[in-house]
């Protein structure tokens, strides 16, 4: 193995680790929020998790990334341009963990891999239209689905679990719901996840799409444990007060979302689909107004709409100088 593919692999390590960091830290957000799990219990649940979730059913998103967007030739032939894919995300992603700000890292990985795309004329369109669909649409549901509930039965929630229930006996149903849902999403995230570090080496054909996945998920598993914490207090405790019931409902529902796009091999963003699942409680308890106003959710919704234009125009940027200045010899 040379040793641009080592790089290539150390690098894709790294991205994991602050995917892991990231979007895998706040798959708990909601309950950690909720006060239920600590920061040290929440962040060790999403690294077992997400690991299973990778090793389990990471694969089919692992070969969209690496294989589904572009052909595979087209990395396999130029390992600067898989080196230009990773690099783009790696600024972003620890970008925003600085700023502790769920970033959505699909948006950085796949649309650095549309930039390269559209400069090679390779871009395969449906694919990338499929994907664009579920970022819509996933977010959208996350946000109405847990809005209604927040509106309008919440409270009929409340009511019905008091006069069928003793206190004691409500606390622990929904702590054991919470648990589950909190690893459900944990699961679903480690799944959808790891193609965003490696999608791009099994591209390159440095390694496969199983045996990635799990590299994946161990890396990811270390990013949550190291530096998991800081992104929780954000998405968690800064943009609206959650109580079980409602961390309940943004986990499972956005659980379910995201399984399904594992199941499909569409990379979406975990800190997007969970974050609009807040928002939208927020809005039904505070008002739109008011959670638009919000700095937290100002910031997060900056980074999600103007990374992918970026992430596009400067991997198109990076490949034009690339094959324009021979950079190819070099590698």
């Amino acid at each position: 193995m040379s040793i641009l593919l080592i790089i290539a692999l150390i690098l894709s390590v790294f991205l994991a680790v602050n995917i892991g960091a990231n979007n895998s830290a706040a798959s708990m957000a909601t309950s950690y929020g909720a006060g239920v799990r600590s920061k040290k219990q929440a962040v060790i649940l999403i690294a077992i998790f997400s690991l299973l979730g990778a090793v389990l059913a990471g694969a089919p998103v692992v070969q969209t990334v690496g294989k589904g967007i572009v052909p595979s030739t087209i990395l396999a032939n130029n390992v600067g341009l898989v080196f230009i894919i990773i690099l783009i995300a790696i600024v972003f992603i620890s970008w925003a963990n600085i700023v502790k700000v769920p970033i959505a890292t699909t948006h950085a990985i796949v649309c650095a891999i549309v930039g390269i795309g559209l400069f090679t004329g390779s871009l395969n369109s449906e694919k990338f239209f499929q994907i664009l669909i579920w970022w819509i649409v996933g977010p959208v549901a996350l946000f109405t689905i847990n809005f209604l509930i927040a509106k309008y039965y919440y409270f009929k929630i409340i009511h019905y679990l008091a006069i069928n229930f003793s206190e004691k006996r409500v606390n622990l149903i929904l702590k054991i719901l919470i648990t589950i849902s909190g690893v459900f999403l944990a699961f679903s995230g480690g799944a959808n996840n790891s193609a965003n570090a490696v999608g791009p080496i099994v591209g390159l054909g440095l390694i496969e799409s199983f045996p990635g996945a799990i590299v994946a998920g161990v890396a990811m598993g270390v990013g949550a444990i190291l530096f998991g914490g800081r992104v929780l207090e954000t998405v968690g405790k800064e943009i609206t007060e959650i109580c079980l019931i409602r961390a309940i409902s943004v986990e499972f529902t956005g659980a379910i979302v995201i399984l399904a796009a594992s199941i499909y091999g569409i990379p979406v963003s975990i800190a997007e689909i969970i974050t609009s699942g807040i928002v939208g409680f927020s809005c039904a308890q505070h008002g739109f107004s008011k959670t638009a106003s919000n700095k937290h959710v100002v910031r997060i919704a900056f980074f999600w709409f103007v990374i992918p234009f970026v992430a596009v125009g400067l991997s198109y940027f990076l490949s034009v100088l690339y094959f324009k200045y021979n950079i190819s010899a070099i590698f």
